[in-house]
């Protein structure tokens, strides 16, 4: 189903962060993969390439029409699924890269974890001709790909923004215009109006963590702020002047009484939405479908819009997930796998045949002149929703580094936020203990 796939494509990585990050952690991180080795003919070979779901349906339905252009390279697309895909990619690597795809679909959170254990994991596609497209994608997506400069681990896919989708009839009934909210204090107080005068909680937070993507909203809080677990050199920021501010607001709602509490993660989210128990849904550009998917007969009740800003003056726009496809280090076959990637991620009929599709959000900014981007939805009350997103991918957006650590980081958060919401614990006390223990766990400093 479409609402699977984006459900894993999306939050697969967080929900197998634990198991998959664990298992690269566990490995030497030194095995050579092969990367020196010859890299092929552009224009001839057989590939294969390892991705899941959609978007591997959507890499097949593409073969063809790459074929016209390189009838000489044989492309098999293998859907491995998600979270199977990261283990699969982790033992392949820590045999050297026996049995690797040459291309392979890779999560944000997982790209840093396997060029930081296996140097030679990956091949350099600035080698391929890579820095051609620099300037190509979203704000920030080089630099997530590149993060040196020098080195080139992938190309960019898929960007999703932070975004703001909401009940329009809600806000209309409690008195609170929605588009005049400029920062989350505001919210707060127009999510106290919104309580009282219709019952509907602000959003809803799974507050004992039996999800791994329970931090979905701290994460996109500090993200807005232009801040992470970690800065672009590794250091840990967990207890962060902006960490504390995100955790702050997050325990101001819900001591309000605007948190509901979607314990048993994504099906208690669905429910929630079916059942209309939160007004606003503060997820990212991907999960309009989802809406639209899980309530279509509410049609023209809803509305997005970017975020508001955690201080005045701030940023609403922040890239909060995205994936991107690499070649394998090991591959006999870099030019022709190089050859594909070019073909499906930097061409924007490519990119927009995938949207078409599946929905996926590109990171190619040059697809997004197609005028499929810029329709009214009528669902979303007549907004161009793909315009509202697209303010966010042109506005200035940091990297951000996951790091190798990213699932223990991420455990650690989960646990302080449940801390906070359940026992009314101090932000800045049990951000600060996060950050000391995950310091202990990875030999990593504390900023």
């Amino acid at each position: 189903m479409e609402l699977e796939r984006r459900r894993v494509l999306q939050i697969g990585g967080a929900i197998a962060a634990g198991a998959g990050l664990t298992g690269l952690t566990a490995c030497s991180g030194t095995g050579d993969t092969g990367a020196s080795g010859a890299t092929g003919d552009k224009k001839k070979g057989k590939i294969t390439v390892w991705s899941w779901q959609g978007p591997a349906a959507e890499m097949k339905a593409l073969v063809p029409e790459f074929n016209k252009k390189y009838p000489d390279i044989q492309v098999t697309v293998e859907d491995i699924g998600n979270p199977a895909i990261w283990d699969k990619i982790t033992t392949a690597m820590a045999a050297g890269g026996q049995g690797l795809a040459d291309v392979l679909h890779i999560g944000v959170d997982y790209l840093p974890g396997y060029v930081e254990r296996f140097p030679n994991g990956l091949a350099d596609l600035s080698k391929l001709g890579a820095d051609t497209y620099r300037d190509a994608f979203a704000q920030g997506m080089w630099q997530t790909v590149a993060p040196h400069g020098k080195r080139v681990n992938a190309l960019p896919w898929e960007a999703n923004s932070a975004g703001f989708y909401y009940r329009a009839d809600i806000f209309e009934k409690a008195g609170v215009d929605a588009d005049a909210l400029q920062t989350w204090d505001e919210t707060i107080e127009a999510g106290k109006e919104i309580k009282e005068k219709t019952g509907a909680f602000l959003l809803g937070i799974d507050k004992p963590a039996s999800q791994p993507d329970s931090a979905n909203v701290f994460q996109m809080l500090l993200q807005l702020q232009g801040s992470f677990y970690f800065n672009l050199d590794g250091a840990i920021t967990l207890d962060s002047p902006e960490a504390v501010k995100a955790m702050t607001l997050i325990k101001t709602m819900n001591d309000a009484g605007l948190v509901s509490d979607l314990a048993g993660g994504w099906n208690a989210l669905m429910s929630s939405i079916k059942k209309g128990t939160a007004a606003v849904l503060p997820w990212p550009t991907w999960f309009g479908g989802i809406i639209e998917e899980q309530v279509p007969e509410e049609a023209g009740k809803w509305k997005v819009r970017l975020p508001p800003a955690v201080r005045r003056g701030g940023s609403t726009a922040a890239t909060v997930n995205s994936t991107h496809l690499a070649v394998a280090g090991s591959s006999k076959h870099q030019a022709a796998a190089w050859s594909f990637i070019e073909f499906v991620l930097t061409r924007p009929a490519s990119q927009v045949r995938i949207y078409k599709g599946k929905g996926i959000a590109p990171a190619l900014m040059k697809a997004y002149d197609d005028a499929v981007f810029h329709k009214p939805s009528a669902f979303f009350s007549g907004q161009k929703k793909g315009e509202i997103f697209l303010e966010a991918l042109k506005a200035p957006s940091p990297a951000f580094n996951y790091t190798a650590d990213y699932a223990r980081a991420l455990k650690l958060v989960t646990d302080a936020q449940s801390k906070v919401l359940l026992k009314s614990a101090d932000p800045a006390k049990v951000l600060k203990e996060a950050a000391e223990q995950l310091a202990k766990q990875t030999g990593r400093t504390v900023r």
